[in-house]
């Protein structure tokens, strides 16, 4: 059985990354804070009590099923709001979706010049803007393998798909990134 401390240490260490997936899924920084938010929520209320070492599986699959309910209740929402949007004046807000750049870190303790920190920024954003022009299950795979550390297995879990799905959307991920980032002129 976890206790406190070693639930509050993993959500601490997930959280970062819980939030990016969440807003390559959702492609709004609130409702992706929101969404990661009811999931860390959901994991302490219901599974806090569990061995420390399901956390990551339960995480991810409450996470997922998260960020489903957000697309569902989207849906629904958007029904309502086209119906009403005749009935009243339409005013025109911009969207305006910022991508959240990490800071730099200490490398081999070097400290990365700011040249070498615009250009890892500059690499983040095209391969993040790239990233969201994937389709929703192949950038999910992608994300979860080699963002989170995660293998097919559990992947295919989180998922709720086989490994052979996984190992494809995560193969075509690949290639389709390869591609438009060789078009881009980026060799990785």
């Amino acid at each position: 059985m976890a206790t406190d401390k070693e639930l509050s240490d993993f959500l601490a260490g997930v959280e970062r990354r819980a939030f990016k997936q969440a807003v390559f899924a959702v492609k709004k920084d609130e409702s992706a804070l929101d969404i990661v938010q009811d999931a860390m929520i959901s994991l302490a209320e219901k599974y806090g009590d569990r061995p420390a070492s399901e956390f990551p599986m339960l995480f991810q699959r409450i996470l997922q099923n998260t960020i489903r309910d957000y697309f569902r209740r989207e849906k629904i929402r958007n029904t309502w709001v086209t119906l009403f949007s005749s009935m009243s004046d339409k005013s025109s807000e911009g969207d305006f979706d910022m991508l959240e750049i990490y800071e730099s870190e200490i490398i081999g303790g070097m400290v990365e010049s700011g040249a070498d920190k615009l250009e890892r920024a500059q690499m983040l954003a095209i391969i993040e803007e790239e990233l969201q022009k994937l389709p929703a299950r192949q950038r999910e795979a992608f994300v979860m393998r080699y963002w989170n550390d995660m293998d097919v297995a559990e992947t295919a879990q989180a998922m709720q798909c086989s490994a052979g799905s996984v190992k494809t959307h995560c193969s075509r991920a690949v290639h389709t990134l390869a591609a438009a980032l060789k078009a881009r002129g980026i060799e990785l």
